[in-house]
């Protein structure tokens, strides 16, 4: 069966599992679009039933709330950015950009310290400027939902004078609008890491530029925000004068895979087997419903579940109650095409630009031609890479091979991906090579390869 174009590709144990997910999302389809004509008291009563459920069968009886469970509780029910930093005491101003395709995607900014408050609103405070950007599947909320302000990076760098914004990529929560398109529209979500680094990543960071009237920002990424990052100042030479250094946390540029090996064996021999099994607009919509109806250990638990089933995370590094927290924050919309986008990465083995021509995977004479990659070693930025030695997503040596000579590496021990943005001691591991990088730039600014001082370097 090999000349017959995705048949010949797949083992059998492979089939079994396409057959086996297909049942099981058309399973899931029904009982979501069932839930969708339920009243509210109803959804509740599940609500209710799944707590009385978890707390018969769980080892962790009910003894009444700590303060510390008072504060998680909160977290979790916080509706967007903004109550999640009034809760902490800490004003935030919501902006609005148009990027050049025509995209609507919000920012954050938090631009005084806590307890303060700006007077004039959207304008420059004159400070020097970060800019945050989240990865897959999120929105700007994953960084602000912690269960302390210590162990929250955008605060504690508001308290130590930075002027802060923070992005969102197109289709997610709080960027769901174009001037071209519907959102229920497929066109809508016809978009990959391609459209993130040609338009969303350039035009957020000219936004905050015009507005707080500085010459660069410093910019920090988590997992596809730093993939974001890599690709846009590789294909726009101008934007490295416009970023003075680039933190990448949780680093992501070309993955190995995934750690279930049927899983990543069948994404990988025909990535667009996606677009099967979830059509072309938003990927795993049906999360925001399930989330509503059960209770919020047990959905954590299911979170955890699916981590260690396809990367292999153990999350031991984040407590319980930052889980409760967290974990209602954090999925956002993505397009479906961004994932097919990184299953033709890790399958290629390649940071390279969406591939449209599908039908040239698997094919018996080979690839007549080769997608073009992003020119990573033409960044010019300092860059500084803080990654976890237990991350199954980050390949550093291959990593290291694409990017400059002048990228400063740090490993995290015993980190997992996640680790790196709500474990219980970022406060010690993580804030602090954040802010020294960020104190190390301000000091040597123009000696990118200074910044390698106090970084232990990897050989290439």
């Amino acid at each position: 069966m090999d000349h017959v174009p995705f048949i010949g590709r797949l083992s059998v144990h492979e089939y079994v599992a396409l057959i086996g997910g297909f049942f099981f999302l058309a399973f899931e389809t029904a009982i979501r679009f069932i839930i969708l004509f339920l009243p509210v008291p109803i959804i509740q009563w599940f609500h209710d039933r799944s707590r009385i459920l978890f707390h018969r069968f769980s080892t962790k009886r009910a003894k009444g709330k700590s303060k510390a469970e008072d504060v998680a509780d909160a977290i979790r029910k916080a509706k967007d950015f903004g109550e999640l930093c009034q809760y902490w005491g800490y004003t935030h101003e919501e902006h609005v950009l148009l990027t050049k395709d025509g995209y609507l995607l919000g920012l954050h900014r938090l631009p005084t310290k806590r307890w303060q408050r700006k007077r004039n609103p959207g304008t420059s405070t004159g400070k020097p400027v970060v800019y945050l950007h989240h990865g897959l599947l999120m929105n700007s909320e994953v960084w602000v939902c912690l269960t302390d302000t210590e162990r929250c990076l955008p605060f504690v760098l508001a308290e130590q004078g930075y002027d802060v914004w923070l992005g969102n990529n197109r289709g997610n929560k709080y960027s769901k609008k174009s001037v071209h398109h519907d959102p229920n529209s497929v066109k809508f979500w016809d978009f990959s890491l391609d459209d993130f680094a040609w338009h969303d990543i350039p035009d957020s960071i000219r936004y905050v530029l015009d507005i707080t009237k500085a010459n660069s920002v410093s910019y920090i990424g988590f997992s596809q925000g730093t993939a974001q990052a890599f690709a846009a100042l590789s294909i726009h030479p101008q934007l490295n004068e416009k970023v003075n250094v680039f933190i990448a946390l949780a680093p992501a540029m070309s993955p190995a895979g995934l750690a279930a090996p049927i899983v990543d064996g069948l994404m990988k021999a025909s990535p667009t087997l996606i677009y099967l099994f979830f059509g072309r607009r938003a990927i795993l919509s049906s999360t925001a419903t399930w989330q509503a109806i059960l209770y919020p250990p047990i959905f954590a638990s299911a979170i955890d579940t699916a981590l260690r089933f396809l990367f292999n995370w153990d999350n031991q590094n984040i407590s319980y109650l930052q889980k409760i927290a967290a974990y209602a924050h954090l999925y956002s919309f993505a397009s479906v095409k961004s994932v097919v986008h990184w299953f033709q990465i890790m399958r290629e083995a390649a940071f390279q630009m969406y591939d449209d021509d599908v039908s040239a995977f698997g094919s018996p004479g080979g690839r007549a031609y080769r997608p073009a990659r992003f020119p990573t070693k033409n960044i010019v930025t300092p860059i500084v890479l803080l990654y976890g030695d237990r991350d199954s997503l980050v390949d550093i040596q291959m990593m290291l091979k694409e990017l400059p000579d002048h990228t400063a590496v740090k490993c995290l021990a015993g980190y997992e991906h996640l680790d790196i943005l709500w474990g219980m001691n970022v406060d010690k591991d993580v804030i602090p090579e954040v802010v020294n990088a960020l104190k190390m730039h301000r000091d040597l600014y123009g000696s990118p390869d200074k910044l390698k001082d106090g970084y232990k370097m990897i050989e290439r």
